[in-house]
């Protein structure tokens, strides 16, 4: 069967991979009907993903049709839609005992680690598969992206009396600033590019918006009559905004990293984080629950999926069009591939 594989960073080229065989007890065979493109992605194809490895075929934002199931598998049946969770724990080390299994010690991402969904057909454990009937293909692709927003947000405990600060308004923005507003908190959003904040504005209703430049700060403590941010959301990936995250907190604040960075982070301790007392937190992945309430959010209509997708390009056409997609100025919010 064809399958589109990233030789090399900047090299696409689809292959043919033998057909999943026999399933095991525990496992589905599964139909790929749609695969979500995201930072991740981009970062793999121009090599600048941590934990990245090549040859490898992407996807993990995956919306899947059940085709067969093993004799142990009992939340999904065949002919089920599902979304997928693509993080392959281990189930036996510390973090996988605790529930963490987010950030499992043997951690293996779909596409990343491990091959993922651009391919015809695959074979995962059934207990990662989410059923998700009452979504449509696009936005059951959607399910990964928003469940790292839902999970960012919890791990910054944002409370509705408190104001959160999102910096980067690409996808993993957004899906952090779609959980933040669904939490009650004023969400005030950060970015360099005066076009997203526009789309924030128009798509999301947000009126506080700061231009990231020299008066960032000042115009954040404006908004904030002083108090600056409870909870700072870094959804960049730049080693230099992560470092800048922690002058827009509040004593007493948070600043939970979402991005993910390959270079070292420097700050000044004494006037910053200790002066002020801030919880610095990462933020990995997302847990099981995050996608039970990410599909239900989107089936009650409480998340509206409409603007998130951008483009929708055939199998065939995906590795002409994921180069273009990863420019900085290809505007695109979401990119999904149809198979």
């Amino acid at each position: 069967m064809k399958a589109l594989q990233l030789i090399q960073p900047k090299e696409f080229r689809y292959v043919s991979i033998p057909e999943p065989s026999a399933i095991k007890p525990d496992e589905a065979l599964l139909r790929v009907l749609r695969v979500g493109i995201c930072g991740s992605d981009y970062a793999g194809y121009l090599g600048k993903m941590p934990f990245y490895s090549y040859p490898r075929i992407p996807g993990h934002e995956l919306c899947v049709e059940v085709l067969a199931v093993g004799s142990d598998v009992r939340n999904v049946r065949v002919g089920d839609r599902c979304a997928v969770e693509p993080y392959m724990n281990c189930g036996r080390c510390h973090a996988c005992r605790k529930g963490r299994s987010n950030c499992c010690e043997q951690l293996k991402v779909l596409g990343v680690m491990t091959d993922g969904g651009l391919t015809e057909t695959m074979v995962l454990p059934g207990a990662k598969l989410h059923p998700a009937n009452a979504l449509a293909p696009e936005q059951c692709a959607l399910v990964e992206t928003l469940c790292i927003g839902a999970h960012a947000v919890n791990r910054g405990a944002l409370q509705p009396s408190e104001t959160a600060l999102v910096i980067g308004a690409g996808p993993i923005g957004l899906s952090v600033i779609t959980f933040a507003q669904l939490s009650g908190a004023r969400t005030i959003v950060l970015d360099l590019n005066a076009q997203r904040l526009d789309f924030v504005r128009s798509h999301f209703g947000i009126s506080d918006v700061i231009l990231a430049d020299d008066q960032a700060v000042a115009r954040l403590g404006e908004l904030t009559g002083g108090a600056m941010a409870d909870v700072v959301f870094d959804a960049t990936g730049s080693h230099l905004a992560m470092a800048k995250a922690l002058e827009y907190a509040a004593f007493g604040g948070r600043v939970v990293y979402v991005g993910i960075t390959q270079q070292e982070i420097a700050f000044k301790h004494a006037p910053i984080l200790h002066r002020r007392e801030l919880t610095l937190l990462g933020s990995r992945n997302a847990l099981p629950p995050d996608f039970t309430r990410a599909i239900q959010l989107i089936a009650d209509g409480r998340i509206n999926t409409q603007p998130w997708i951008s483009q929708l390009v055939e199998f065939e056409d995906a590795a002409g069009q994921i180069p273009l997609w990863a420019q900085p100025d290809s505007r695109v919010i979401k990119g999904i591939i149809k198979l």
